[in-house]
């Protein structure tokens, strides 16, 4: 784990989030201690996100609106 202070991790920010993207974590640190890291996101399949709404199906409407012609817009 790379460790930077904050007025290098104000410095270099854009690099220290290309290095997390990466795979990298950061530890962010103020007079010897940790403040705060930058952790990689944690990748999750579409079919996990959308579980939950399938798994509630009866309470979601899932029917397509009927098909009806463009209105014309209003103008200004």
């Amino acid at each position: 784990m790379r460790q930077v202070q904050i007025a290098e991790a104000k410095a270099e920010l854009s690099g220290l989030l290309a290095a997390v993207e990466a795979g990298e974590t950061v530890a962010i640190m103020r007079r010897g201690r940790v403040v705060a890291r930058l952790v990689p996101e944690a990748q999750i399949m579409a079919a996990e996100a959308f579980r939950p709404l399938w798994q509630t199906a009866g309470e979601i409407d899932l029917v397509a609106p009927d098909d009806r012609p463009p209105e014309a817009a209003t103008t200004l």
